[in-house]
């Protein structure tokens, strides 16, 4: 924690990670951001102790760097930085989609890079950051940004082969289940219950439900199983899901947000 790291495009997820790193005991003074507007970087700097500096000081300065600006934004960043980045500093990569690759060409010969999806729950210390290495990154370095990352929630590191694929199952998850919760809550309603009883209830079983496949190690058949009496209530829903396609619905979605991940490596916007 005696490093100095720099946070490079400081929006919603790069602020969740800098207040986790406070919390976890880093020291404000070591941390640097930089933000696009001047009245966000101060704002950074009130809210958190911060030090917000320009790219190019931040690249010379920062013995690890975390990019989370857009994807379609990272080649501009990218080509403003290289000329400051020495060799042997670590780049953390959070742009859904742009492989090390597209990194390591833009930046100086043997420049370690890590690339890491992470999620919306970072603002409430839950994220998943799943963690990949560039050909110059070390154990060392993993280690590093399993450390950062692991102040907003879990960590868990994969092949680079899998980044889309998990981009699509927990970097865009959360919004599944706000999709989701949000279908049942207009369900409570046309059954005939308050919006706000029918959140509540909602939320509530959702909570339960996230911990129960956390904690009892049962696989999620059996723990659907035991809610699931024979005639009774949730077997005739579940056979409506069934009937309607949810289930392959599903699967089309997170291939299609996988895909989408692919196009954003390939320099594709629209």
């Amino acid at each position: 924690m005696s490093q100095k790291v720099a946070v490079l495009g400081t929006g919603k997820i790069g602020e969740a990670l800098l207040s986790g790193m406070i919390r976890a005991g880093w020291a404000p003074a070591d941390l640097l951001v930089t933000a696009r507007r001047p009245e966000r970087a101060e704002e950074l700097r009130a809210r958190h102790g911060v030090s917000p500096v320009p790219n190019a000081e931040a690249a010379k300065t920062a013995d690890t760097l975390i990019l989370t600006v857009k994807p379609q934004d990272m080649g501009t960043l990218l080509d403003e930085l290289a000329p400051h980045i020495p060799a042997d500093r670590l780049v953390i990569s959070g742009a859904a989609g742009i492989p090390t690759s597209f990194l390591e060409e833009r930046l100086a010969a043997g420049t370690p890079v890590v690339r890491v999806m992470t999620n919306t729950p970072a603002l409430v210390d839950e994220a998943m950051s799943v963690i990949s290495a560039g050909s110059h990154a070390t154990t060392d370095h993993l280690a590093t940004a399993e450390e950062i990352f692991g102040a907003v929630g879990k960590t868990l590191q994969v092949p680079e082969s899998q980044q889309d694929a998990c981009t699509a199952l927990s970097g865009s998850g959360p919004a599944y289940f706000f999709y989701l919760v949000e279908a049942m809550t207009d369900a409570g309603i046309l059954l005939g219950l308050p919006r706000d009883k029918a959140h509540e209830l909602i939320v509530q079983s959702a909570i339960g439900a996230a911990v129960m496949l956390r904690d009892s190690g049962e696989h999620p058949v059996k723990l659907r199983e035991n809610v699931t009496s024979p005639a009774g209530t949730t077997i005739n829903a579940i056979r409506e899901l069934e009937n309607h396609g949810v289930r392959a619905a599903l699967i089309a979605a997170l291939e299609a947000a996988r895909d989408r991940s692919r196009e954003l490596a390939s320099g594709k916007k629209d």
